[in-house]
């Protein structure tokens, strides 16, 4: 079995009433980069953009953004 990383930003949009687009321009991060995140598209995850992402939505604990997927092999 194998893990894989979830970035939780549409449940997190959805909680917070915030488009992506207006995330984007809260955190200064491009749309599509978020566009990807949020559909796990993405491979890689700047630790930056998570920071600018917690503090657009005014979250402390990293937890809430992402979390980790048991997959089977």
């Amino acid at each position: 079995m194998s893990r894989i990383v979830v970035v939780k930003i549409k449940e997190l949009l959805i909680e917070k009433g915030m488009t992506l687009r207006e995330l984007s321009r809260r955190s200064d991060i491009r749309h599509a980069a978020l566009s990807e995140l949020a559909n796990q598209k993405r491979l890689n995850v700047h630790f930056q953009h998570l920071a600018r992402i917690a503090d657009a939505l005014d979250i402390d604990d990293m937890d809430q953004i992402i979390t980790f997927e048991n997959i089977e092999d």
